[in-house]
């Protein structure tokens, strides 16, 4: 990037060709008379003749120079230096068959809660920025899918590897917290946070929900709890003798007051989930309410090039000196 420092300076120049100008209508050169003009007929400007005015010109040009260099030209170099704490992120995702239940609906075809799910955390991984996101899966136990990580491609890659039925079947929500909380357990930064995202009961495993909580309030980490489907009865898909697909209404349990309690003990908030559209919502309610913090620290370095303007500036009235008083010297 090319600046001027003192840009001003530049309208004289517009004054310098005026001064020329002037200069050269006012300037009468020496004559002789003769008396006969077939005398001077034959003759031809010598090169010093021609050139005459070449002292004016290198005037002119040498304060036009100068006064580049007066305005001081410089390059910019240009940079940010961006410093930011992401937030540490763990998604916990149910498992268990209860997530085969289709009773969403996206884009006008049924589709089971955990497919749904699995394309709302993708859009909600494409929002966040500088975040370290990790996954961890569960069902009657969890495991971790993913460590923390901010390569997100690799994160989607593990998510489109997670299915329902993966781990032997069960909730062991208080697992879930647990294990979360350990990917959480020697994080630096200040925001840490689980999103945890279920359809059922605590049914398995052997930490208490609220227990796994406490244990993540110690921690800093804040806890978000989503409750996923519709309470009383859900269409749920089955083979009949002759392999096609059918649904049968099963009652699914749902826990709200365990879920809202976590949520509580950890700062966090509760949600539930009862069709897609709210799903999407809760998770963009959550993109907002845990941003990064980003600061960034802009710089400017100058790199001053007035002197090649002023260097030959100063050649040139030299020359025009030397040239004025040699070669093109005037004698009254």
């Amino acid at each position: 990037m090319f600046v001027f420092r003192y840009p001003i300076a530049l309208v004289i120049i517009f004054f310098i060709p005026l001064a020329v100008f002037i200069l050269l209508r006012k300037r009468s050169d020496p004559t002789f008379t003769f008396p006969s003009r077939e005398l001077v007929e034959d003759l031809k400007p010598t090169l010093r003749v021609r050139l005459k005015h070449s002292p004016v010109f290198l005037r002119a040009t040498a304060l036009m120079l100068l006064v580049l260099a007066l305005a001081r030209p410089q390059t910019v170099m240009e940079g940010t230096k961006t410093i930011s704490e992401g937030v540490d992120i763990v998604l916990a995702l149910d498992t268990s068959t209860s997530m085969l239940a289709e009773d969403f609906t996206l884009r006008g075809s049924r589709i089971n809660r955990f497919d749904l799910v699995r394309e709302v955390v993708k859009e909600f991984i494409q929002k966040r920025k500088d975040d370290r996101i990790g996954m961890v899966a569960f069902a009657a136990r969890a495991y971790t899918v993913c460590p923390l990580t901010t390569d997100y491609g690799w994160l989607n890659e593990n998510l489109d590897r997670v299915s329902v039925g993966m781990i032997e079947d069960g909730t062991a929500i208080g697992s879930a917290v647990a294990s979360s909380c350990n990917r959480l357990r020697t994080s630096k930064t200040k925001s840490k946070i689980i999103i945890l995202l279920t359809d059922g009961v605590n049914n398995a495993g052997t930490i208490s929900p609220v227990m796994a909580a406490e244990a993540a309030k110690s921690l800093g980490i804040k806890i978000y709890t989503i409750c996923v489907g519709r309470k009383g009865l859900s269409p749920y898909p089955f083979r009949d003798a002759y392999g096609r697909k059918v649904y049968q209404n099963i009652p699914i349990e749902i826990d709200e007051e365990v879920l809202k309690r976590i949520a509580a003990i950890t700062g966090g908030k509760y949600y539930l989930a009862s069709d897609s559209e709210t799903l999407r919502r809760i998770y963009d309610d959550i993109n907002k309410l845990e941003r990064s913090v980003i600061e960034h620290f802009e710089y400017k370095e100058y790199k001053e090039l007035f002197y090649y303007f002023l260097i030959p500036g100063l050649i040139l009235i030299l020359l025009e000196i030397l040239l004025a008083n040699t070669v093109f010297m005037r004698v009254p």
